[in-house]
């Protein structure tokens, strides 16, 4: 953003502050009539309308200039395969829609402040992407019915601010019954972090294929990281270094698998001769892996379009059929699971 455009967006969110004073409304009263939302009272909509017009203000959809709706996608960060492929999901289906999409991060802008900036932007929403939201967060989202969608929140939301997510649960019971059916036994699990809903229901379906097949579940050869290439690779060092070292191991993202890879490499293992290895995620980087990854593979460009409806939707008034919408995973077969040596 250059010096002359945050300027103007000062410029408009102050003036946009000046009319909800004025007008004895909130700043989202004030944004809701811009957006021409349909949850504002008559008589109001007709006084803010009035400020409007006496100010000078124009909606950026308005200007012959201007470029076409906006929403914003704001992150954790901007680095690793997953954040990368949901970026490009939110990007493509928003161009099918004619809408620009604005991308930030939680790193040095807090979400109460993207907040504020979806306002002072005009922009139609906001997806936020694996964050915590805080509860002042939550209660403004729901009190000021602001539009917004979270994509794999890290905490259940309030049952008013639709989520967005897939099969996790499913999706890994159905990893670990593929390395069972191969004839593993003895599978390992570099899980995500507890707090982390994903990451909790990845960790729940591997102990329950594991029950289903009668394995009992041994905390030895699990162990749970961030999502994180680094941290998985110690992970899988100290896991590949026990007692009874797997013969199999369930990563919970593609970047922690291949952590696992490279920890396999140095303790001289193959894989898949002496180590199989099943991802979550199939990203980009799963069929570049060597060998490739076989993954439980997430819809990313469907993650990005549902993002995006949702969050239109609920701009104009319509909110979604559910709080939770969950999409279905599918399993990819590569080169990076076979069966245990001893079987065939």
């Amino acid at each position: 953003m250059t010096v002359q455009d945050k300027g103007q967006l000062d410029a408009q969110y102050g003036l946009l502050t000046s009319i909800a004073q004025e007008a004895g409304v909130s700043l989202s009263t004030v944004s809701k009539v811009v957006h021409r939302r349909r949850d504002v009272g008559a008589k109001t909509r007709s006084r803010v309308e009035e400020l409007l017009g006496r100010y000078g203000y124009v909606r950026s959809w308005d200007q012959e200039s201007a470029a076409s709706r906006q929403i914003i996608a704001v992150f954790r960060d901007l680095s690793g395969p997953y954040t990368l492929e949901v970026v490009r999901g939110i990007v493509d289906a928003a161009g099918e829609l004619g809408v620009d999409v604005v991308t930030g991060t939680t790193s040095r802008r807090s979400i109460s402040q993207w907040l504020e900036e979806c306002l002072a932007l005009g922009a139609a929403g906001l997806i936020i992407v694996i964050s915590m939201l805080a509860e002042d967060d939550q209660r403004r989202i729901v009190e000021q019915r602001l539009p917004v969608v979270l994509v794999d929140p890290l905490s259940a939301p309030s049952a008013d601010i639709p989520s967005i997510g897939v099969t996790n649960w499913s999706g890994a019971r159905e990893a670990v019954q593929h390395l069972l059916g191969l004839g593993h036994t003895r599978i390992a699990m570099v899980a995500g972090r507890s707090h982390s809903l994903a990451g909790a229901a990845r960790l729940h379906g591997y102990r329950a294929a594991l029950e289903e097949a009668g394995i009992g579940y041994d905390p030895a050869i699990v162990s749970s990281t961030d999502f994180d290439y680094d941290e998985a690779l110690l992970a899988g060092l100290k896991i590949l270094r026990g007692e009874r070292p797997p013969t199999a191991v369930f990563a919970a993202s593609d970047a922690q698998a291949l952590g696992v890879l490279e920890a396999a490499r140095q303790r001289g293992l193959r894989v898949p001769d002496d180590l199989a290895v099943m991802s979550f995620d199939d990203t980009l980087v799963a069929a570049m892996a060597s060998p490739p990854l076989s993954a439980v593979r997430q819809p990313f460009e469907e993650l990005g379009r549902e993002a995006t409806r949702v969050l239109l939707s609920a701009a104009e008034g319509r909110p979604p059929a559910s709080p939770r919408i969950e999409l279905a995973t599918e399993l990819i077969l590569r080169a990076s699971t076979a069966a245990p040596r001893d079987l065939r």
